[in-house]
């Protein structure tokens, strides 16, 4: 249902970095790179992250409430990816742990924009 989900940046060359770096152990690349866009995912068939600079050129500014949510398979991978995240340089906003019991465990970070992710499995 989702083809894409699109992220403001204002270093293109940082967040390529970033996301192909933290997304790489899902089996995620940098597939499509336009220059002021980049689309980033294990295939253009397959749902993507896209990271752009704004396109009326203002400044980038995540937006309240907005998250992407990365299934990770398995509690040790969302804990990884928690980890892999923070090293690159994003910022806690939510260490990984049990959010509803034996339902839905996550970890969330904020990425270098103040964009948030989220890590998660059900289950």
């Amino acid at each position: 249902m989702i083809g894409y989900v699109t992220l403001g940046v204002s270093d293109m060359e940082k967040a390529k970095t970033f996301y192909a770096e933290l997304l790489s152990d899902m089996g995620a690349k940098l597939l499509l790179d336009m220059g002021r866009i980049a689309f980033i995912g294990k295939s253009m068939s397959a749902p993507m992250l896209a990271i752009c600079v704004p396109f009326n050129e203002e400044p980038n500014h995540p937006g309240n409430g907005n998250m992407v949510a990365i299934p990770a398979g398995t509690k040790d991978a969302v804990d990884a990816h928690y980890r892999k995240a923070i090293e690159l340089g994003a910022t806690c906003d939510g260490e990984p742990g049990q959010r509803i019991p034996d339902q839905f465990y996550g970890a969330y970070v904020k990425d270098p924009d103040g964009n948030k992710l989220a890590f998660f499995v059900f289950g």
